[in-house]
Parts: structure tokens; C-alpha cells; sequence
């Protein structure tokens, strides 16, 4: 790998969905390659025989992941990923008059890289079992979402064909609506036929499942207002009965397949450990905050950067007396979503984090904000733990809070005051 001062060449990359435009640029800033290429393989091979001829060269994208990336890092050109908002402002410094194709975006780029490039930060490929992991990931969060929101399309399903179902269906979760597809499965007439024996409710989910007729029609809930009474064929309840709990079990199968391989991409990591021992993480967290921090200790210099990159951190925007702080928007998604969940669950296992978190909230700020203040203290520890390699030791942290004073021992010291009626 070569340093910064033995680059010869800079490339300025506009990438697109179908094409992509390059030029190149030599030391004094003369364009010496000005060509685009298909996103195909055979697009990927003119590349890399066009930069053949360059030895040295430097590669910059307005974009930190995705194919067109990939395809980059297994070049042998050195990429520099650039902000899509800083790619902006280097277009207008050097076009000032607003005009924009891809040609000047791969041309502002790639002076930007030969002028300021020293000081951006190189990005290097992934472990190849991290890489696994992080995609495996992120694939499961929205695939728990997608059976979440079928598991209410059922539960709302069940509301409107079967009328004696609870009302406590309602705000059914992933879990207990794949729950309910399980009773669904089961075959109608012996269910009809156990209702009809009883001649009542069974205790079992299915006493409820089976509507009963009567004279005024089918027969409410007693705990809501009966719904007017309209006629209704038995084929639409039975295709529903059938289609959707089917759907439903294919993703109970994805699901289970998405945790079967994660754990054991998890376990075979060297730093499971560390990951795991972090509190409240438990087995679905720790691999999701292993695959976005990786394990490259040289891309966070400090807890700040680590913090900045997770979405924590505020942005603060001060000019003369004007002084406003706001949400972080610039950052990875993906692990500032797990580091929320990790800090809300983290509560139920250290007192300190359920103490920082209500003091954060008597102070006036929301349930999002607190957590985000819980998750920048996290951040701080893992970093350190990450950076030494150690596991998370509960009374280790709090001899350092001791050691340093903290606010929050002396909170959790101090006794509670009862509310006054």
C-alpha cells in the first residue's frame, strides 16, 4: 500500500445505477484520462485495464458503500470516500455558475482529492468475516420488520372476520402474531367441531377463533361495541385462515435461518467475547454493533470520532450569540439504531445507565434524546474496551466512576424522596 506522497495520479469517480464517469488528473491537475464505462463486468474490466497505466493512483466517490465501491476496493487504486454534501460545495467552488453533469462532479472531485486528499481518511476493505456479518445483519432488521407488519396485517384480519377475537390483539407483535399464525394453521373443522362440543369459549386460543352465528348475526366482543351486523361467506375467512398464516411461516423460517447463520459468524469472531459481555446487547445487539465498529483500531482516533460516526454525538452550530445544537444526521444509520436499542436495554441491567437516563429526563429532555445521552456514555466505554480489548467488568467501571467522581454515584446514593400527593 502506497503512502499519500508516493501518489502520482487522482481520479475523480461519479458513480450512477447504469454508468459512470471518470477523469483523471495528473500531479500539476492536467486531465490525463477522460472516459466512462457500463456498471457491468465487462464495464468493471475497461476500468481496470484503463488504470493499468497509472501506478500510483487515487480513487475518490461520493459515497461510502454500495456495489460501485466494492468493485473499487478490489482494484488496486487507493479509495478516499467524500461527504455527498462536501462533494457539492467542491462543485460550486470550482463552477460557481451552478452548472452540473457528471463530467465537472468527476472533474471537481478529482481536483478536491489532488489539493485536500492528505487529510482525508483512506478507506480500507473489510474482513471477510466481518464483511459476512454486517451484511447478514442488515438484512435481518428489515426482514423483522416485514414480519412484524404482517403479524399486524393479521392480527387486524382477525378483528374484522372473526369478531370474538380479544381486543388484546391489538398492538400484536412479530412474536405473537407468528404465535397466532401457528393456531390459524391448525385445520378449521377440528376446530369448529372442539367449539361446537364445548357449546362455549374454549380456554384454548381457538374457543375464539371460531365465530358462532346468531339470530342479530355474528356475535362482539362484550368489552367493545357490538359492529352492525352484515352478511358474510365462509370463503373469504377460509382463504384468509389459510394464505396469510402460510406467508407468515415462511418468514418464521427466514427469520430462524438470518439467527442460525449470524450466531455462528458471531461465535467463530475473535472478539465475541468482548461484544458480549456488553450489557443489555444479549445475542441479537452484540453481533449488529461487532459488524458496524469492525475491527480496524486505526478508523477511530478517539471516542469523539467513534461517537460523531454513531450518530451520538450533537452538531453544534454557533455564530456570535446564536448558539443552536441539533441531531446528527451524517452518520451510519445502521449502528445508530442498534446503539439506541442497546442503550434502552442496557437500563434493565446496570443501575448507573437507569440513573443517567432519568436524570436526563427530569432534566426535561424526550425518551430519544436520553437514550442518545445514555449512548454517547456507551460509546465512550466500548471504544476504550474495543481499543484495549477487554471485556465489559461491571465493578472495574465502577471503581473508575469512584475514582473520578462521577454525578451519577452520588445519584445513586443519594435516597429517593417519595412524591408528594
Amino acid at each position: 500500500m502506497k503512502t499519500w506522497n508516493q501518489i502520482t495520479h487522482y481520479a475523480g469517480f461519479d458513480w450512477a445505477k447504469d454508468s459512470h464517469d471518470v477523469i483523471v488528473l495528473d500531479a500539476q491537475g492536467q486531465i490525463v484520462a477522460d472516459f466512462s464505462f457500463a456498471h457491468s463486468a465487462q464495464g468493471w474490466s475497461q476500468w481496470r485495464e484503463k488504470i493499468r497505466a497509472f501506478l500510483a493512483l487515487a480513487v475518490t466517490i461520493e459515497t461510502s458503500q454500495g456495489a460501485a465501491l466494492e468493485q473499487l476496493l478490489e482494484s488496486e487504486a487507493q479509495v478516499y470516500p467524500v461527504h455527498p454534501q462536501s462533494a457539492k460545495l467542491y462543485r460550486q467552488r470550482k463552477v460557481p455558475s451552478g452548472n452540473k453533469t457528471n463530467r465537472i462532479d468527476a472533474w471537481s472531485l478529482a481536483h478536491a482529492l489532488r489539493m485536500e486528499g492528505q487529510d482525508w481518511r483512506r478507506l480500507e476493505p473489510l474482513a471477510p468475516l466481518v464483511a459476512e456479518l454486517r451484511l447478514l445483519c442488515r438484512d435481518e432488521s428489515p426482514t423483522h420488520y416485514a414480519a412484524d407488519r404482517l403479524a399486524q396485517s393479521i392480527a387486524g384480519g382477525a378483528l374484522r372476520i372473526l369478531p370474538r377475537c380479544p381486543g388484546g390483539l391489538r398492538g400484536l407483535g412479530a412474536a405473537g402474531g407468528l404465535g397466532l399464525c401457528r393456531t390459524l394453521l391448525r385445520p378449521p373443522r377440528r376446530c369448529a367441531k372442539r367449539a361446537n362440543a364445548s357449546g362455549k369459549n374454549s380456554s384454548t386460543a381457538t374457543g375464539w377463533l371460531v365465530p358462532r352465528p346468531s339470530k342479530s348475526g355474528w356475535k362482539s366482543s362484550p368489552a367493545r361495541k357490538p359492529w352492525p351486523a352484515r352478511p358474510r361467506s365462509p370463503a373469504p375467512r377460509a382463504g384468509w385462515r389459510w394464505r396469510w398464516p402460510k406467508c407468515c411461516e415462511c418468514w418464521r423460517a427466514l427469520l430462524k435461518e438470518y439467527r442460525t447463520e449470524i450466531e455462528g459468524l458471531f461465535a467463530r469472531h475473535p472478539e465475541h467475547d468482548l461484544f458480549g459481555s456488553l450489557p443489555g446487547a444479549g445475542p441479537k445487539l452484540a453481533p449488529r454493533l461487532l459488524s458496524e465498529v469492525g475491527e480496524d483500531r486505526a478508523l477511530y482516533e478517539s471516542a469523539q470520532s467513534l461517537q460523531c460516526y454513531a450518530g451520538t454525538a450533537p452538531v453544534n452550530y454557533a455564530s456570535g450569540q446564536l448558539h443552536l445544537v441539533h441531531l446528527r444526521r451524517a452518520c451510519n444509520k445502521h449502528l445508530r439504531q442498534a446503539v439506541h436499542l442497546w442503550a434502552n436495554l442496557s437500563r434493565q441491567d446496570c443501575p448507573w445507565a437507569e440513573i443517567y437516563y432519568q436524570a436526563h429526563r427530569e432534566r426535561g429532555q424526550s425518551h430519544a434524546c436520553a437514550l442518545r445521552c445514555l449512548g454517547q456514555r456507551w460509546l465512550k466505554i466500548l471504544w476504550k474496551m474495543w481499543q484495549t480489548r477487554t471485556a465489559y467488568d461491571g465493578a472495574l467501571h465502577g471503581r473508575h466512576q469512584l475514582a473520578h467522581g462521577s454525578w451519577v454515584l452520588s445519584l445513586q446514593a443519594a435516597p429517593t424522596q417519595p412524591k408528594s400527593s
